[in-house]
């Protein structure tokens, strides 16, 4: 029975509570866990009103979706693999969110091209890649002042000009929030 539920995310909080999305295996797709997106969203004080997300390397969709379902202006999501990026439009429709944007692309030319900006990145790349360290370096271009990130890994790149402010772990899951440090 348990593998019934393999491909389902549950919304934890906002409009969509206890809404159940599901989304197709891809390698590599795994769900941020209830217990890990609760505590993120402690962290951002439970609403994000008005604030625009990203949520890069999209995959399930569950941090966008709890991001959308907690009041964000707005939501962007960027996938890559095309049979995930089209769930991702499926569920935003059964949801009926206008305020996330499904893009099905590559993140790094997402945020090479992208004129947009953002107070809230989400980052949970495939986790044995390096795209962490590929999309750090790229992320102070697009941020709004005050902006935060967060990024999930088994093992953090080198993070020079962030600062953590807040972490912890959950199994092999190594999960920040950080800020771009203000150079003066």
């Amino acid at each position: 029975m348990a593998a019934q539920f393999k491909n389902q995310v549950r919304i934890i909080g906002g409009d969509y509570k206890r809404r159940l999305l599901k989304f197709p295996d891809a390698e590599g797709l795994r769900p941020t866990p209830d217990r890990v997106r609760e505590t993120l969203f402690n962290w951002l004080g439970q609403e994000c009103t008005n604030l625009t997300c990203l949520d890069l390397f999209s995959g399930s969709g569950a941090l966008g979706f709890e991001a959308a379902s907690r009041n964000a202006k707005r939501v962007v999501m960027v996938e890559r693999a095309k049979n995930v990026a089209m769930s991702l439009k499926e569920n935003q429709t059964l949801l009926g969110a206008s305020n996330i944007e499904v893009i099905w692309g590559d993140a790094l030319r997402f945020l090479d091209t992208t004129a947009e900006r953002f107070d809230v990145v989400f980052l949970d790349p495939p986790f044995a890649s390096d795209f962490l360290a590929q999309v750090l370096p790229k992320l102070p271009r697009i941020l709004n002042a005050g902006a935060v990130i967060y990024a999930e890994t088994a093992n953090w790149p080198d993070r020079e000009g962030w600062e953590i402010v807040k972490e912890g772990r959950a199994g092999q899951v190594k999960y920040a929030l950080l800020r771009a440090v203000v150079q003066n």
